[in-house]
């Protein structure tokens, strides 16, 4: 999964825009952007909440993932044990390692759900509901339900589970939004699961308006 491998297999996907959310962590961002050309690389990282919710943070510049990661990093207990968990490892665009991370990436934060997609919210990101379909760290398997207070911008469904099937499972109307993602952990994966959007042009400002139906925007839905 490294930034110059990820840009190739994107490529060979026909993907025009990515997501790159490490866990709790931003910090690869630049390295892939960096190796990419003719590919719109968005700032993000995946938030592990204090209930053990993922969710998606998304941004439109770099400097407002930085400071979300700042956020997490200060609620982030621990450190890592790369006997267990690896190497957390800080690449450069050229695939080089320029450092290695010791908190502890894997674990969650001491932040709740709500405080997390304020935080979001705050530094103008989207927040994502992070494979709701899947049997671990989703919305659903650790809540059972969608708490109200929670402003989710869109729900993010696996491969396995089509749009119309989801709507009728979870209870959702038609103005909850759903995206696809591959959840990529190895790079065989990434493109197992896209989505398309109608835009103007591959960007986070046209993607917030494709979430939100915006602007003859859209998010053309699998079934």
């Amino acid at each position: 999964m490294s930034p110059r491998k990820i840009v190739a297999r994107a490529r060979e996907q026909g993907i025009g825009i990515i997501g790159i959310c490490d866990h709790n962590s931003a910090e690869n961002v630049p390295a892939v952007a960096g190796a990419a050309t003719e590919l719109i690389v968005i700032p993000g990282l995946e938030v592990c909440s204090q209930e053990e919710i993922h969710v998606l943070a998304l941004f439109e510049t770099m400097k407002a993932a930085e400071e979300m990661q700042a956020i997490v990093y200060h609620h982030l207990p621990g450190l890592n044990n790369p006997d267990l968990f690896g190497l957390q490892v800080i690449a450069s665009a050229s695939d080089e390692v320029l450092g290695i991370q010791d908190k502890l990436l894997i674990g969650a934060t001491t932040m709740t759900i709500d405080a997390a997609v304020n935080e979001i919210h705050r530094l103008g990101g989207l927040a994502i509901a992070a494979h709701i379909d899947r049997e671990s760290y989703s919305v659903i398997s650790q809540l059972g339900f969608f708490p109200e207070t929670v402003r989710f911008d869109a729900r993010e469904l696996t491969r396995h589970t089509g749009t119309a099937d989801a709507r009728s499972r979870y209870g959702l109307s038609a103005s909850s939004p759903f995206i696809r993602n591959s959840d990529a952990h190895f790079l065989n994966d990434l493109g197992s699961n896209t989505c398309e959007y109608t835009v103007e042009e591959p960007s986070f400002r046209e993607l917030r308006k494709a979430i939100s139906g915006q602007e003859g925007r859209m998010i053309c839905e699998e079934m």
